[in-house]
């Protein structure tokens, strides 16, 4: 009965749960409210783009027909001056027709206006400086290009020009026909889509300039996207995408729905403001939010009440666990410090005799090695002697805290204090030479340390080592043996001269 929970656990267990289960569905729907809100703007921004791409791809499509039309009478017809009258009239008719054309323009081969649809024939004005014209003159491809964003030079709107190459029969460079479409057109069209206030979109050619954008800025066509994220974006996804980032014009987090012109090298960005398209989600969030944190408190304050009471008839029981575990806590700290050395801090004799068995017996178990080192701080009786025993307790601190740092670095390693001023250290999975490395190791720190020793001819103490290791046999007790085996090692290298590391493998140096 004492090791079962108490009424008021579990009292307290069920309200928890019950205001965590309540808490969580709410929570689980709001995300899924979220997730399913996303996603439908994530169709309404596609079909957004779809829609936008397809205005823009039937737009040039148009003028792009107009030009394929005007290149095939000057190819055929010429450019005499009753030719290039009734081409007038036509070149004037399509652009009445057509409200987003600005005009229509034959160019010769020099970059002078051979015709066009304005009433009046310009004078003086040649445009083979225009990207449009050098791009036609130096390739001799057939098909519709289409220009960077310009300032007409007769009426001073931006324009977008759609072009096409004029050959002579021999199919050398002609000229140039050219269709113009206002810019604001496209804008007109986007200033009429319901994309929020922080919404923007934009069209983009495929070389990274961009057209026109929403909302607009006067800047805005000509500047180069290649090093903003939609631009990456939409090189990376491909003719159709979607994905988050922040905008490199505003600095506004969209969803970005962008897709390209089935026939030209231009694509379209549909964005809305993610802060918008989660302002209704964070409004419907927040109230049925608000009622459900509202209910857990009120169940809470309930169980609570409950607990209370539950906890006054339970006082004593806790009482009585209390002291139980103070008990159980001081037994652990009784226990760690029969373990311990009271000067080094290191294990105490018992505690190495202990593992000494256990890990002898585990390696016995798995067949592993087991290395032991021994080491004896040379002439310590004459330090004693000289400097007194508090001096002699404080250097076997310092030695104590140095093993202690340089033998522990595995879980089952063991630093001792085997009685005396002799050390020992256990190493489970170990063989002669690792522990001979950190035999030495330990007796270069031990030196490094430079305690003054004006017994000994070196000036400092130092320490000696010895070093064996065994895969045990099973059935068989041979931990003794162990211990005898490093101990005969660390006599070896105390009759070799002190300061020195000894293994069964390497006997001392004459």
């Amino acid at each position: 009965m004492l090791h079962r929970p108490s009424i008021a656990f579990r009292t307290t267990a069920f309200v928890v749960v019950v205001c965590a289960i309540l808490l969580a569905i709410d929570g689980w729907n709001s995300w899924q409210s979220r997730s399913d809100h996303l996603e439908q703007m994530g169709v309404a921004t596609s079909n957004l783009a779809r829609a936008m791409a397809q205005q823009a791809d039937d737009a040039i499509k148009k003028a792009d027909t107009v030009l394929v039309g005007m290149v095939e009478r000057v190819e055929h017809d010429g450019t005499d001056q009753a030719d290039v009258a009734r081409l007038r009239k036509v070149l004037a008719t399509r652009v009445a027709e057509l409200p987003q054309f600005d005009g229509l323009h034959i160019y010769d081969k020099d970059g002078n206006w051979v015709a066009n649809s304005r009433p009046t024939q310009p004078e003086n004005l040649n445009n083979a400086s225009r990207e449009y014209f050098v791009f036609h003159r130096t390739h001799e491809e057939r098909g519709p290009h289409i220009g960077l964003p310009v300032k007409s030079r007769t009426t001073g709107r931006l324009l977008l020009p759609i072009s096409r190459r004029i050959n002579h029969a021999d199919g050398s460079f002609a000229g140039v026909a050219l269709a113009t479409i206002h810019l604001d057109f496209f804008s007109r069209f986007y200033e009429s889509l319901d994309i929020g206030k922080a919404g923007a979109v934009a069209l983009v050619h495929e070389n990274g300039t961009m057209m026109t954008r929403r909302p607009y800025s006067d800047d805005a066509p000509g500047r180069n996207m290649l090093g903003t994220e939609l631009f990456r974006t939409y090189a990376a996804q491909g003719p159709v995408g979607m994905a988050y980032f922040k905008s490199a014009v505003d600095g506004v987090t969209r969803l970005n729905s962008f897709q390209r012109l089935d026939n030209y090298p231009l694509f379209v960005a549909a964005a809305l403001s993610k802060d918008e398209i989660l302002a209704n989600w964070w409004r419907e969030t927040l109230w049925h939010s608000g009622g459900v944190a509202m209910l857990t408190l009120i169940i809470g304050f309930i169980g609570w009440r409950l607990v209370r009471q539950l906890q006054l008839q339970t006082r004593t029981e806790a009482e009585l666990r209390q002291a139980r575990d103070a008990l159980e806590t001081l037994n652990k700290t009784l226990n760690t410090l029969a373990m311990e050395d009271g000067l080094t801090g290191l294990a105490n004799r018992r505690q190495f005799d202990m593992m000494l068995d256990n890990e002898f017996s585990r390696a016995a178990r798995t067949a592993s090695t087991l290395a032991l080192i021994m080491m004896d701080v040379d002439c310590f009786k004459q330090y004693n002697d000289i400097y007194g025993h508090a001096a002699g307790d404080e250097c076997l601190q310092t030695i104590g805290r140095t093993i202690a740092n340089l033998a522990s670095q595995r879980p089952g390693d063991l630093a001792a204090r085997y009685g005396g001023e002799e050390m020992a250290v256990l190493l489970p999975n170990t063989d002669v030479k690792g522990a001979v490395v950190l035999a030495e190791r330990i007796r270069s720190a031990v030196r490094d340390l430079k305690i003054e020793h004006s017994g000994v001819a070196d000036g400092f103490v130092t320490l000696s080592a010895g070093v064996d290791a065994l895969i045990p046999a099973t059935g068989k007790a041979q931990s003794k043996e162990l211990i005898r085996a490093a101990d005969k090692a660390l006599y070896a290298a105390k009759a070799g001269g002190r300061n020195r590391v000894c293994s069964t493998a390497q006997p001392a140096p004459a």
